[in-house]
């Protein structure tokens, strides 16, 4: 059985460990506020994800039912059927509409003003139609032109 004594016993000195804490805090100063200061963009993100999420669930609507869901119907007919569709798939479409990431519905319209079948929208961060930059509109019609 080895003995372990002071002289072969191998472990970091508190010097050691203080260094490296302070390299860690340094990269984190500088690496932190460029992560930081793109909120707004992740969110832009987020919404052009969740857009492309319920263009699925209303493709997956349309091929059950035959049609996509009419603006009073809404994007509610995805999560829960309101009864009397025929061939409505028993677990839904989505598990919950989502609201926008700056907590805002999405707006639905079927059939569409600026696409043949509807249009699928969040107003951005203003939550007003129409925006520049940060507030500008996020629209299915116009997804691969988003910034």
């Amino acid at each position: 059985m080895k003995k372990y004594t002071k002289h072969n016993f191998k472990a970091f000195t508190l010097l050691e460990l203080m260094i490296v804490i302070v390299i860690l805090g340094l990269l984190a100063t500088i690496v932190m506020p460029k992560i930081l200061n793109r909120p707004e963009q992740a969110r832009r993100t987020k919404a052009l994800v969740e857009i492309r999420n319920i263009e699925s669930a209303l493709a997956l609507f349309k091929t059950d039912i035959g049609r996509f869901p009419t603006t009073s119907e809404g994007l509610a007919v995805l999560a829960s059927n309101p009864g009397g569709i025929n061939g409505y798939n028993s677990d839904g479409y989505l598990k919950k509409v989502p609201l926008d990431p700056w907590g805002n519905t999405y707006i639905y319209i079927s059939p569409g003003l600026n696409s043949k079948d509807y249009d699928l929208e969040s107003y951005g961060k203003d939550g007003e139609n129409g925006g520049t930059n940060d507030g500008a509109d996020i629209e299915n019609w116009n997804l691969d032109q988003q910034p």
